[in-house]
């Protein structure tokens, strides 16, 4: 493998912010994303308590069913002593989702790592699963690339609106039947067999969205000890039962703060990207139908889709006694894991940190202070035969995500084409031109009727001669189709739908090119989080 880090663009106007603005950092955020705030935030958690012995036999009972490896049970019984947590989370995707999941969790691993060597403490991996998030359609699909043709594969199953990705099941057989069908786009290696072989034995043993999710991370990540905690887990939701009280006590504060926030975001051209309300209540009822968001209304916690009304004593009794009845959205989250874990830093990507910058008021309620943000690292695998394609054709990283490839194959088409073959075509075209000018001038220029059938005559002609010009580059298109093809590789295994490939492809399609040490081998490279983007030969 060779690493070559690649300073892209910056897209996102609050990553651009986040990168270079210290006055915008210190606006939204408690802390900087620099060494000598590792300290300063560990210092910070010492004087919190943490409901660690109540945590760790949580996450444990959680990650018995997948398989505990000796490094996971040792961060296990630091996380009880006196160990803090890196955290990064994602949903619940297909195949570990696309290759940005995976991309999170080498963060976490390798941030906590480098943290743990230098404050000399014990810094913990923590994957948190979005497991209580209810919309299947961002979950139930792969990517494949083939022949140059991307698609968008869906699992074809019924799955029951606004049911909680950990809640939502799925058809065995059906699900077996589908990653054979994602395996098959891939095309045989002598990795295949294996590799989906363990796809579907994680099948056998799963049926959630979630089960399946941390069934093939767990297996990628075992070694390096990385927890799982899912957050629709029931016995979190006990753990969190103190915690919800508190965000109820506190509701009206964090909704007026985050509006507050947001009202200024927009102000500076960043947008609205919760467009929160001031009677948001940023918690949900897990009723019979599936998460239902509750809105404060004249001193009641309210759903009118559902039928929901609760005062606020009742609220606070569902807490308490039932809190695996409440969820939180994506406001209150991150101060839900800030409670139950000693989060050092947060890893997360650009669409996280937008959401991160609106709550540092909502924490300060709540009498904390958020954790180090760290944008999550940004990786393009580069498989051999797409490597040795952009050398051929001459092109760049740089100018795939520019939109030259499409130049450049036109530019190689033409290269190709038969120029005597379309000379001729042109002159005939000419030729044909004047023979009926010559006949337009024998007809009086009374007889329209006549007039109209020529001009018809004349551009069925054309038609034709452009028929000709459309087969003959068809013709030279099939006949140097290989060559053309590598312009599709380049393209569509680089830059899929126009945007980076860890947003859309599954790393099973580069292990079963690679081998199933993909995961292993990516974690033992030299990757700093310096806000560079990372090719990755492999």
């Amino acid at each position: 493998m060779k690493v070559e880090n690649i300073a892209l663009q910056e897209q996102n106007k609050v990553m651009q912010s986040y990168n270079h603005d210290n006055e915008f950092i210190h606006t939204y955020f408690d802390y900087e994303n620099k060494e000598s705030s590792y300290p300063e935030r560990l210092a910070e958690l010492s004087t919190r308590n943490f409901k660690r012995k109540q945590l760790v036999e949580t996450v444990r009972s959680f990650m018995e069913p997948f398989g505990i490896s000796p490094t996971a049970h040792k961060h296990l019984e630091e996380l009880e002593e006196d160990a803090v947590t890196v955290v990064g989370g994602q949903q619940a995707g297909i195949l570990t989702g696309p290759l940005y999941s995976v991309h999170k969790a080498i963060s976490v691993i390798l941030l906590a790592k480098k943290q743990r060597q230098t404050l000399g403490v014990p810094v913990v991996p923590v994957f948190w699963v979005a497991g209580e998030d209810h919309d299947i359609d961002e979950i139930n699909h792969v990517y494949t690339n083939v022949a140059g043709r991307i698609t968008k594969e869906k699992i074809q199953d019924k799955f029951v609106l606004k049911l909680m990705a950990s809640d939502a099941t799925f058809d065995q057989v059906e699900m077996k039947k589908y990653v054979e069908t994602i395996f098959s786009r891939f095309g045989e290696t002598s990795n295949t067999k294996p590799l989906m072989e363990d796809v579907l034995a994680a099948v056998d043993k799963e049926n959630t969205f979630t089960g399946f999710f941390v069934r093939l991370m767990n297996g990628l990540f075992a070694e390096e000890g990385l927890l799982f905690i899912d957050s629709a887990y029931k016995p979190l939701r006990e753990l969190e039962s103190d915690y919800f009280q508190l965000l109820i006590h506190e509701s009206e504060n964090i909704a007026a703060a985050i509006v507050d926030k947001e009202s200024m975001f927009d102000s500076e051209g960043y947008g609205r990207p919760f467009d929160a309300e001031g009677d948001a209540s940023h918690l949900f009822y897990v009723h019979e139908t599936g998460r239902m968001l509750l809105t404060r209304r004249d001193e009641f916690y309210v759903n009118d889709s559902a039928g929901l009304r609760f005062t606020t004593e009742e609220m606070l009794e569902i807490a308490k006694e039932s809190p695996f009845l409440l969820s939180n959205n994506v406001a209150t989250r991150p101060i839900m894991q800030d409670l139950i874990f000693p989060v050092l830093a947060f890893v997360g990507g650009p669409g996280e940190i937008t959401y991160w910058a609106l709550l540092k008021e909502a924490f300060h309620q709540i009498g904390i202070k958020m954790p180090i943000i760290v944008p999550r690292l940004s990786l393009t695998l580069v498989p051999r035969d797409t490597c040795k394609a952009l050398k051929e054709k001459s092109l760049t990283f740089q100018d795939v995500i520019s939109g030259e490839v499409a130049g450049a194959r036109a530019e190689f088409i033409a290269t190709l084409q038969n120029k005597q073959f379309e000379q001729a075509v042109i002159e005939a075209e000419k030729v044909l031109k004047k023979e009926y000018e010559k006949i337009s001038r024998t007809i009086d220029s009374d007889e329209r009727m006549m007039k109209d059938i020529l001009k018809k005559n004349l551009n069925f002609h054309k038609l034709q001669f452009n028929y000709l010009k459309e087969k003959s580059e068809e013709a030279v298109i099939i006949k140097h189709e290989v060559a053309l093809r590598k312009f599709s590789l380049i393209e569509t295994d680089l830059y899929p739908n126009n945007g980076l490939q860890e947003r859309s492809y599954t790393p099973y399609k580069y292990m079963n090119v690679y081998g199933p040490t993909l995961i292993k081998d990516l974690l033992e490279l030299s990757l700093e989080f310096d806000g560079t983007h990372k090719l990755i030969h492999i």
